[in-house]
């Protein structure tokens, strides 16, 4: 069996990162600092130079400006996200190879995929686990756990835009989270995982429920060896 391929992030070296964790296949990152850039920035510029050879293609000038609308729509719903505190962002696509539908009648799956920081009250990790889930879940199911990286609770809520809600498909919305307390007791991370395949709710939270266990509040991969350190066994006796 070919072992699989494991990509680490430049962000893993982040010196003012909080949290690692890791990702299965599938899952494509959205660089939230690029999409969302200062204006007149470096940054702002290699935005528009990746977005000029989109919008020349174009077949005319409306599609370029349908292109320029929903480009805007997606930085707004990431700003969004950005102010009540996510740092990151995953879209999922995977094949839903489950059930007995034939290759041409399954469809890809899509989710999404964020991390976010939430202020708390300073009390114990198990505790401010536990509060993180009496309020804000439907009661389908909660679960509390101990993960490598200490307490966590799970839950999950299903919704349905309202007729309010325009643009929305009225599909349910399926949101499966993680509630992980940092050890300064005075947050949590919260790792949301949403979806419209509510048919498949028992394979995402498994997928949650992965990524919840490769979580570390310590840099995982370490420091380096000094320059030209060679490690040597220790010797017998």
């Amino acid at each position: 069996m070919k072992a699989p391929t494991i990509v680490v992030d430049d962000s893993a070296e982040d010196p003012q990162a909080e949290l690692w964790f890791a990702e299965p296949p599938g899952f494509m990152p959205l660089p939230l600092d690029a999409l969302l850039p200062e204006p007149d920035s470096q940054a702002a510029h290699a935005l528009r130079t990746a977005a000029a050879p989109f919008l020349d293609s174009a077949p005319d000038e409306n599609v370029r400006l349908q292109f320029i609308a929903h480009v805007a729509s997606g930085q707004q719903l990431l700003a969004a996200l950005r102010e009540i505190g996510t740092v990151h962002c995953s879209i999922g696509l995977h094949r839903d190879d489950v059930g007995e539908e034939t290759d041409d009648q399954r469809h890809p799956l899509l989710s999404f995929l964020t991390v976010s920081w939430r202020e708390a009250a300073t009390v114990p990790r198990g505790v401010l686990a536990a509060r993180a889930v009496t309020s804000g879940s439907d009661g389908a199911r909660i679960e509390y756990v101990e993960l490598p990286c200490g307490p966590a609770t799970f839950s999950e809520s299903a919704s349905v835009p309202s007729a309010d809600s325009r643009g929305l498909p009225a599909r349910p919305l399926l949101q499966i989270r993680a509630h992980l307390p940092h050890p300064d007791c005075k947050r949590l991370a919260v790792l949301t995982l949403g979806t419209t395949a509510v048919a498949r709710r028992a394979e995402y939270r498994a997928i949650l429920r992965q990524i919840a266990e490769t979580v570390s509040f310590e840099k995982p991969l370490g420091q380096p060896p000094a320059h030209n350190c060679v490690v040597r066994p220790p010797h017998p006796g």
